[in-house]
């Protein structure tokens, strides 16, 4: 809401005689600054899961390791960089892994902007999975090396305070993974992972947030996940 909004407001609850030179009005103008300033201000987060790559069709666990978009996902990625070419864009951040690097050089290519990476939008750490083939995992009791969710949970709702720090009013796309997307939305809803659909490869979601909602966002916690669980989540990322 802007000043001069506000002020009409005034206005219109008795205080006509107010003018742009009197002394009352200077005064509820500063007061209005002030307070304008105060409000928190709103990123919008394009969040998007990186376009398919070979391990994925093959079904392997890739967890943390970079990845390669295959010829159905470098269509993807342009697809969506097609989708996306008409919105005002002022920031591509991508995990640090290859293959959301490459989709979000795809969708950066219109809009002539340089993708930064960080380490907090990878992909869950699956520890001894990694590697695996996603089937073979049915009915195996998960190993402590695999990122917790609370940890995973902790990453994504930094990730949303940094991000929301550094581009505080801005429209940025995020290209990430997943689960860690996954994560990212559970935080900013205040849910459970288990509650928010799955992502698809190339799946773009909208979401706006601040750093003072991020901040205060609860750290969502779920039960121990099952093995059942884990193949479901797994085949996710």
């Amino acid at each position: 809401m802007n000043s001069f909004v506000l002020l009409s407001n005034f206005r219109n609850f008795g205080y006509a005689e107010l003018t742009e030179h009197s002394e009352k009005y200077k005064l509820i103008r500063l007061f209005i600054r002030f307070f304008v300033t105060l409000q928190p201000m709103e990123t919008t987060i394009f969040l998007v899961r990186h376009g398919e790559t070979v391990d994925n069709a093959r079904q392997i666990m890739q967890g943390q390791t970079q990845g390669e978009l295959n010829e159905k996902g470098r269509e993807q990625a342009l697809q969506v960089a097609q989708r996306l070419a008409s919105e005002p864009i002022d920031a591509v951040v991508s995990s640090d892994l290859h293959r959301a690097v490459q989709t979000a050089e795809v969708i950066a290519n219109p809009h002539r902007l340089q993708v930064h990476t960080t380490s907090l939008l990878r992909e869950r750490d699956w520890g001894s999975f990694t590697g695996r083939f996603i089937p073979d995992l049915r009915g195996e009791v998960w190993p402590d090396d695999i990122e917790s969710e609370k940890d995973l949970l902790t990453r994504a709702r930094t990730f949303l305070i940094f991000l929301t720090a550094t581009y505080p009013g801005k429209r940025v796309v995020a290209v990430g993974h997943g689960i860690i997307n996954k994560a990212i939305l559970a935080v900013h809803a205040q849910c459970a992972m288990r509650d928010v659909q799955r992502m698809m490869n190339a799946e773009v979601r909208l979401l706006t947030t601040s750093t003072e909602r991020a901040a205060s966002a609860a750290a969502v916690t779920t039960a121990a996940a099952t093995a059942e669980g884990a193949t479901a989540t797994a085949s996710a990322e």
